[in-house]
């Protein structure tokens, strides 16, 4: 493989193409009328513009990412994540025009594509799943029965969702048709299919998810578990490596699980499974993700190990260099995704021209981003701005690197997550590690974090006036004395 077509932006494809680069391959990049100065585009050896600045009329359109490939004479296509990353029908078109795909085989995406078709496909592993119906159903009344059975609350879920899309937690009956019609609707605005499934709502549940990576010659592992619980509309916003709650035989049993679900799809390259952890500790399997995943960072630090590296090994058809036994976690690992966000409006999105854009820096600091100075957030697309990672001995030295670095991160013209990525950090729930996915929902609002902010201000405020008192205490002491410097000029 000599040169890989990166059919992504952003942040990501920066990522990817600074791996490939590493390995002394030449990267092409593909890029809208919006990105057209953008950094992934000046960064590849070759960019092929797809067309205008929806995603709809270039990201997204297969025909126009695989004739780019063809024409630059690329022999691998990344997808990262996002647009065409988990899209079966495109990975299928890669293999038919000869051209590597750098993620899972179009099977594999298919079957976990689906909840119900996935968990399926794991059944005969005796992988334990929350309760619910293993059917999808569009049928409010049957919904009732099935409800009234399982016992509330209950989760409705999208049979082809993700992100949270296409979810809603239920109550009680009285709620269960209006929630379930919203919860379809949804499903078929954002996946073009309503149907939906239901399971019980397991209470205050932890989001824990393993990294896993396969070859094609039957070698499996996994590189340990991601904490993901502090999301903000079931979608994650702070996550960390390792998790500060799995014992070693939990984390082993997890494991071992996701290497098992990793062999029911006949899985290649990286993917991550997702677990749901509940109070008592017991893990029961949620989906797969066949694609890097936003946080895969964290994994690389505690490991050592390049994943995006290893998914071009692996499409190279090379075998795995580790075992399981030769991999262990060292040091603690957190990410926090700096969106252009506004946490004090419900986190709508806020795009702009970043006026100020001062990248943080220092030892155990990692950003990956895919913006300068002047440039300007695009309204068209995922408004993620950087992955903000830290990474120490401890889990105590990760939270205050990351601390230092939100507060090293300067950007003005638009507003950021980045204040909420410091109150998590700040927060005790967080600290002490005693936090479930219900973070946001019982400790933060935008009242909370004006609070903060204005500790923080009065705090700063309060130096600054000790400060200034102790240099004026200082100046009266020169005063006093002899002037030697006015002596010396005379």
């Amino acid at each position: 493989m000599k040169k890989i077509l990166v059919a992504n932006r952003g942040e990501i494809a920066l990522r990817v193409m600074r791996s490939a680069k590493k390995m002394g391959i030449k990267t092409v990049a593909v890029y809208s009328e919006a990105d057209r100065n953008a950094m992934h585009v000046r960064f590849a050896d070759e960019a092929v513009l797809l067309g205008a600045a929806p995603s709809s009329e270039s990201y997204l359109v297969m025909e126009k990412v695989l004739e780019a490939a063809k024409t630059t004479g690329a022999d691998g296509i990344h997808p990262g994540y996002g647009f065409l990353s988990e899209n079966a029908t495109f990975a299928q078109m890669v293999e038919d025009n000869g051209i590597a795909f750098i993620g899972p085989k179009p099977h594999a995406i298919q079957i976990m594509g689906s909840k119900l078709a996935a968990k399926e496909a794991v059944r005969a592993y005796k992988i334990p799943m929350v309760p619910g119906i293993e059917e999808a159903i569009t049928d409010v009344e049957l919904a009732k029965e099935i409800a009234q059975k399982i016992g509330f609350p209950i989760l409705i879920k999208a049979s082809a969702g993700g992100g949270g899309k296409g979810m809603r937690v239920v109550e009680n009956l009285e709620e269960l048709p209006n929630q379930m019609e919203r919860a379809i609707s949804e499903a078929i605005s954002a996946f073009g299919d309503g149907s939906v499934f239901i399971e019980k709502y397991v209470m205050s549940p932890r989001h824990i998810e393993i990294q896993v990576l396969a070859d094609t010659h039957g070698n499996v592992v996994h590189l340990f578990e991601r904490e993901c619980s502090v999301q903000r509309r079931h979608q994650k916003v702070v996550e960390e490596a390792p998790s500060v709650v799995l014992t070693p035989e939990i984390r082993k049993a997890m494991g071992k699980a996701a290497v098992d679900v990793a062999k029911a799809c006949d899985y290649v390259g990286a993917g991550t499974v997702e677990f749901l952890l509940d109070k008592d500790k017991n893990f029961y399997f949620l989906e797969m993700n066949t694609r890097l995943q936003v946080e895969h960072p964290v994994s690389e630090l505690i490991t050592g190990i390049d994943l995006v590296e290893q998914q071009i090994k692996v499409a190279r058809g090379e075998k795995l260099a580790f075992a399981q036994e030769d991999l262990s976690i060292k040091g603690h690992a957190l990410e926090v995704r700096v969106y252009a966000e506004d946490p004090l409006e419900n986190f709508s999105p806020n795009v702009g021209t970043l006026s100020t854009y001062q990248r943080p820096t220092g030892k155990g600091v990692r950003l990956d981003d895919g913006y300068e100075e002047g440039m300007e957030i695009p309204i068209y697309y995922d408004p993620m701005i950087a992955k903000l990672i830290t990474y120490g001995d401890s889990r105590e030295e990760a939270i205050h690197l990351m601390k230092n670095a939100i507060k090293n991160y300067k950007i003005e013209g638009i507003k950021t997550t980045l204040p909420f990525g410091a109150f998590v950090c700040e927060h005790e729930a967080f600290t002490s590690g005693n936090f479930d996915t219900h973070f946001v929902k019982n400790y933060y609002s935008p009242e909370h974090l004006k609070a903060q902010q204005h500790q923080e201000k009065a705090i700063a405020a309060a130096v600054g006036l000790k400060l200034y008192l102790e240099s004026q205490k200082e100046l009266k002491v020169v005063e006093q004395g002899e002037n030697n410097w006015m002596k010396n000029r005379l």
